[in-house]
């Protein structure tokens, strides 16, 4: 009899505070700075480490495993795609900002086909290493988030670089995340949008995938959108990639593409206000179209009968987005779609169902867990459970022992600090400094670990 799958909790204990803190005293001192260095009211904080928020890549894990059993190569890049994409989605309305962890805090997850560990490797400049694994592949990579704040928004650059490897096939994939940024900081009703290019690399046979996160743009028709294209070693595109980072991921062939934008073209050829040239070839009037086609505003991705336009200031404040993105071309596939969060989300920092369990102290846990595990800090604890000021305190005293930890360092002349699960080394795929699992944490010797909390 197959075994039952574990369930776990769908709302936290109680929901979200509502606060009125005014965010402009915090912030108006600090537009151009990199705000990890600032100091942050807790009330503006979401019950969870970014340790954790780094775990929430692994939501859809499955399709590294629908990965791993493709023969085609290209087939195993699609949903590759789709993993890498899929690991965004969670962020969408999630304006909380996580805890900054703590040096040498760790967070482990261990679900039904994978398992992860992460730890905070490094205070100044804050780094996040990851390792997952499962039997088919492995997923490791180290993030070095930089915040800052532009006036009117707040941008978040994940920098570092993330692995995938199938060893069973001697392949591995990298790519670095894109920009996330957010809106109306100060004024309005606050809005993200990830925008930048994300290129996946297969190291072994040398297929990349090339994705644009666009930005909503003066009506925000593109807003959530991404598209892209597969290509071979030789540039050569392949397939066409298109969807929502907020909802879907599909992938045609290019040829495929090419017919749907030609077939779609002739409805904008009246639109054209510039005259057509007599000398214009059919050729170069084909060119001409196609090229219109990929620029215009108003395309086949929105409803022919929407529209409806949004001035730069009105976009600024609430987004319209697209509810009508009716694009499916011919011999599509659905790589990935987004899992309905909980109805109760909205009262519970917008998290999903995922993001609800990675805080939760199982039965027994407490037994296992490394003592410098996330779950195990008071602060974000507290404000699970709507004690603010409790969460306050606790935040405070935790940021005042670390800082007296390293002047004890400094002290004794041990300043720099050695990671306990992870090692400085060379990425072989990117030929880069990252940070790399050293395999012993499942082993759980966690006698002699700090006491960070």
């Amino acid at each position: 009899m197959e075994e039952e799958k574990k369930k776990h909790r769908l709302v936290l204990p109680v929901p979200m505070y509502q606060s009125d803190y005014n965010i402009w005293a915090v912030l108006k001192n600090c537009i151009g700075k990199e705000l990890s260095k600032i100091t942050m009211p807790v009330v503006f904080n979401e019950p969870l480490s970014f340790l954790q928020r780094m775990a929430e890549y692994m939501e859809y894990a499955q399709l590294l495993n629908i990965a791993s059993q493709q023969e085609d190569p290209i087939s195993r890049l699609q949903y590759v795609i789709g993993f890498a994409v899929s690991a965004l989605a969670c962020n969408w309305e999630r304006l909380g900002k996580p805890f900054n962890p703590l040096l040498g805090e760790t967070y482990e997850l261990e679900r039904e086909h994978f398992k992860i560990i992460c730890e905070q490797v490094s205070h100044h400049p804050p780094v996040s290493a990851f390792h997952a694994e499962s039997a088919d592949w492995v997923f490791h990579g180290s993030i070095h988030p930089k915040l800052k704040f532009w006036g009117k928004s707040v941008e978040i650059q994940p920098k570092g670089t993330v692995t995938v490897e199938f060893p069973k096939r001697n392949e591995a994939y990298t790519w670095t995340n894109v920009t996330c940024c957010v809106h109306n900081i100060i004024m309005g009703k606050m809005w993200m949008e990830q925008c930048g290019t994300m290129e996946i690399i297969n190291h072994s046979l040398g297929y990349r995938a090339h994705l644009t996160f666009k930005q909503a743009g003066g009506s925000s028709r593109d807003l959530h959108r991404v598209e892209g294209y597969i290509t071979d070693k030789s540039k050569q595109k392949l397939y066409y990639v298109y969807g929502k980072w907020t909802e879907f991921i599909k992938c045609t062939d290019y040829q495929s593409y090419q017919e749907y934008v030609r077939e779609n073209a002739a409805k904008f050829k009246n639109s054209d206000t510039k005259s057509k040239s007599p000398n214009d070839s059919p050729s170069h009037t084909s060119k001409k179209m196609l090229q219109k086609f990929n620029s215009l505003k108003v395309s086949t991705f929105r409803s022919q009968n929407s529209t409806q336009e949004t001035d730069e200031d009105e976009l600024e404040d609430v987004p319209k987005g697209d509810s009508n993105f009716l694009i499916d071309i011919p011999n599509s596939i659905k790589i990935w779609k987004v899992n309905p969060r909980p109805l109760q989300s909205g009262d519970y920092y917008q998290f999903t169902e995922f993001a609800m369990s990675l805080n939760e102290l199982e039965q027994g846990m407490n037994q296992t867990l490394c003592p410098t595990d996330s779950r195990l800090r008071p602060d974000i604890r507290k404000l699970e459970q709507g004690d603010i000021d409790g969460a306050a305190l606790e935040k405070t005293r935790l940021e005042e022992k670390q800082r007296d930890a390293n002047k004890s360092r400094k002290h004794k002349n041990t300043i720099q600090w050695t990671p306990r699960w992870f090692r400085h080394e060379i990425n072989p795929y990117t030929n880069q400094e990252d940070w790399i699992y050293n395999g012993n944490y499942w082993q759980r010797q966690f006698a002699d670990v700090p006491d960070i909390f």
